[in-house]
Formats: C-alpha cells, sequence, structure tokens
C-alpha cells in the first residue's frame, strides 16, 4: 500500500493542480467578461446622456428618410422625374471618394449610438 499512495500520492497531486489551474483560468475569463459588460454599459450611459440635448440622430434620420419622401411625393403628384433624380443622387453617391464614404458611415453610425463600426464595414464587402 505503501508503493501505491508514493505512485498516487504525485499523480494526484499533478491532477489536482491541473484542475485548479482550470478552475482560475475560467475566473480569469469570467471576470474579464464582466469588465467588457460594465465598460460597455458604462460607455452607452455615457452616449445616451450625451445625445439627450444632440440633433445629430434627427438630423441623419430626415437625411436618410428624404428619398423615401421624395419617392412619396412623386408618387402622389405624379411627377416620376422626381425618382429619377432620386435614382442620380444614389448614383452620384456611389461615384464618392472611399475615404469619404467611410467617414460618412462612421458619422451616421456613431449618430446613432452603433458601435463596431468596423465590423459593419466587413460586412460591406
Amino acid at each position: 500500500m505503501n508503493i501505491l499512495s508514493a505512485v498516487l500520492g504525485p499523480v494526484t497531486n499533478l491532477a489536482g493542480t491541473w484542475m485548479n489551474n482550470k478552475h482560475e483560468q475560467g475566473q480569469a475569463k469570467h471576470k474579464a467578461k464582466m469588465a467588457i459588460i460594465e465598460h460597455d454599459a458604462d460607455w452607452e450611459s455615457k452616449m445616451a446622456a450625451a445625445s439627450g440635448s444632440s440633433w445629430k440622430d434627427e438630423f441623419w434620420t430626415v437625411v436618410l428618410a428624404a428619398p423615401i419622401f421624395m419617392i412619396g411625393y412623386a408618387i402622389v403628384v405624379d411627377d416620376m422625374t422626381v425618382i429619377d433624380r432620386v435614382h442620380q443622387g444614389f448614383a452620384t453617391l456611389s461615384t464618392l471618394p472611399e475615404f469619404y464614404t467611410y467617414l460618412l458611415f462612421i458619422a451616421v453610425s456613431s449618430s446613432f449610438g452603433l458601435r463596431g463600426a468596423d465590423k459593419l464595414m466587413k460586412m460591406r464587402k
């Protein structure tokens, strides 16, 4: 029995150490995730407070809705040249330099409080 304990003792200690290390790694990952969540919530509350008196989101909402209103207007007054102008406007926007498109995208995204614009831009390609 003495030989068996001499052999199994170090193996048991090694297994116990390994399990303890795994537990500590799990705890560290959990703490890191919790810190990220707390930071995100803090950032969102700061952005909500800062945008309380801001007009940027209303401005971009109107800008983004303008083509829809123009198309509705064209249908109501039966003036299809307005729709042609909307198409020309979008065609012109598609010829803008790429850096300007990115800046515009970031400005609109930040106005609406969308984070991770880089991830959304990757989806675009």
